[in-house]
């Protein structure tokens, strides 16, 4: 053994210093490298509507030694996070026993399943545009965040409707909502706006969207389209099926999701029908809306909740109906009855009718084009958070029940970085033959605010007799979303056009510019604007 003096020790010695330098650098640079990371976090997180959740997400997704550079990175970090806790959610609800629920809950925990899942691919789909794996904007990519943000909160809504108390929903719901809500609002700072103030909006031909093929705009057009079909439906059994989700079920078995034509024939179908969020590019045909038709009559009054009480629900995107009936039949005692639920991105509905009384068309979320369509109701009768459109359209209000009013819109965007709303274009609101001769007793408003930030724009639209002056309606009496909503109206004309009594709000516009008018036109509504052209629309 060498002394402490030795020479030999003195070497050793010199190398167990080094070590213990070299190990004590380390840890201080480790030390700093996780601070860093922590205060690189923070700051990118602080820049959100919800930082504290975000900081919490973002270091479990992240690695200590991991410095988000770019606004991009971070961005997809914020989706991937949030897709993480869908995912928990999602599996959390599956574990859950069925057989003890009762018949209301079990409705509403398939309502959830079902929402997760369809939250799932979106986010998923983002993702996916995020790292330039598929043709997107970032006004694609806004919808289907919106879309998710939509669906995790549609949840616990349907379980408050139904007051189902003691229904268990996620606890990691308020956290993932508050992750996709900061998603969306760093998402719209990629969404430029455009520099040019030449959009005008004084068109009134009918025209469509641009996401519409044009192999998909003969199909809506061309006479000849029910020869052209993959599928025939028909109920004295003259075709492949007699009923219209068995159809659709097959279609769901091809390989390849391109448009799949299936030509309903006439006659009454009394079947709920529903086209799931991977059957894409459905398209129904039917021979006139009063000659096809789907019916239903599911109601909230019913033991149903609102999201499952559709006649037609639609999920799976470029979904396309031309010539269709869709009813609820349930009435108006039953309260919430809904004929139509679409949640397809990139949907025409064309000369369809679409008939009920209160909730008749639930346009849940995504881009929506309604156009030469009929649609009947009384309370809220087009509601939801998508960004749909009625072109060309024949809105008719019904008698209502003893002491209701009627209220066309009730519209549900509850976030400012969302992309939703209603659009009514070039259309008519009328009272329906049964409401007329009572038109001067019962009150009809253009709609009023389901949610905080609430949008509807109604243009060259004619406007009857039954429209109350004051146009528009507080919810409930209160002062909710009075300033945070945005109600306006365009060159529209009919007796109950004139705006000089409508509402005193600060959020209604009576608007006089056609830049202004322009973002509620087809092109204006439906793209991201870095994308809009210079001409007239």
């Amino acid at each position: 053994m060498p002394s402490y003096s030795s020479p030999e020790f003195s070497i050793m010695g010199k190398i167990f210093l080094k070590l213990l330098l070299l190990s004590l650098v380390l840890q201080i640079a480790s030390s700093t490298r996780t601070s860093s990371s922590i205060n690189n976090i923070d700051w990118w997180c602080n820049q959100t509507p919800h930082p504290e959740s975000c900081k919490y997400y973002i270091s479990t997704q992240t690695n200590n030694s991991d410095e988000i550079k770019q606004k991009s990175w971070f961005r997809e970090i914020l989706v991937q996070s949030a897709l993480k806790q869908v995912l928990i959610m999602q599996s959390e609800a599956q574990e859950i026993e069925q057989s003890m629920m009762s018949k209301r809950h079990k409705a509403l925990h398939n309502d959830c399943l079902e929402l997760y899942e369809n939250t799932i691919f979106h986010l998923n789909r983002t993702i996916e545009c995020m790292h330039g794996k598929r043709s997107c904007s970032p006004f694609d990519a806004q919808t289907w965040l919106s879309t998710a943000h939509t669906n995790i909160q549609t949840c616990p809504t349907a379980a408050a409707e139904l007051n189902a108390v003691d229904f268990k929903v996620s606890k990691l719901s308020n956290n993932v909502t508050e992750m996709i809500s900061s998603s969306l609002a760093i998402n719209a700072g990629f969404m430029k706006k455009s520099e040019n103030n030449h959009h005008k909006a004084n068109g009134r031909k009918k025209k469509f969207p641009r996401w519409i093929s044009s192999h998909d705009r003969k199909l809506l057009k061309s006479r000849s389209s029910k020869k052209k079909t993959d599928l025939v439906v028909a109920k004295d059994g003259s075709g492949h099926f007699s009923n219209i989700q068995d159809a659709i079920n097959e279609a769901a078995k091809r390989e390849s999701m391109t448009r799949f034509v299936i030509y309903v024939r006439k006659g009454t179908y009394e079947e709920n029908i529903k086209v799931d969020v991977k059957n894409e590019n459905i398209m129904l045909v039917g021979d006139g809306k009063k000659k096809t038709i789907i019916t239903g009559c599911r109601s909230f009054k019913g033991g149903y909740s609102i999201y499952y009480s559709p006649t037609v629900a639609v999920d799976g995107s470029n979904f396309i109906a031309r010539d269709i009936g869709i009813e609820n039949t349930a009435g108006p005692t039953m309260h919430q009855a809904v004929a139509l639920r679409s949640s397809s991105d990139m949907s025409v509905f064309y000369r369809c009718s679409i008939a009920g009384y209160q909730d008749t068309l639930y346009a849940l979320a995504q881009r929506q084009f309604y156009s030469d369509c009929y649609i009947y109701g009384t309370v809220d009768f087009i509601f939801g958070d998508a960004t749909a459109m009625f072109d060309h359209c024949h809105i008719y209000a019904r008698q209502p029940l003893p002491g209701q009013g009627n209220i066309i819109t009730a519209q549900g965007r509850n976030n400012i970085h969302k992309n939703s709303g209603i659009s009514i274009l070039n259309s008519r609101i009328k009272a329906a033959p049964e409401l007329k001769p009572d038109v001067d007793k019962v009150i009809t408003f253009l709609g009023r605010p389901w949610k905080k930030y609430a949008r509807v724009a109604i243009m060259h639209t004619f406007l009857d007799t039954l429209v109350n002056p004051k146009g528009w309606s507080p919810w409930n009496s209160s002062d909710f979303a009075l300033d945070t909503l945005y109600f306006g109206e365009y060159k529209n004309y009919g007796p109950g056009s004139s705006i000089c009594d409508r509402v005193e709000w600060p959020t209604f516009h009576a608007m006089t510019s056609s830049s202004e008018a322009f973002q509620f036109t087809i092109h204006g509504f439906f793209s991201d604007p870095i994308f809009l052209p210079s001409t007239d629309v």
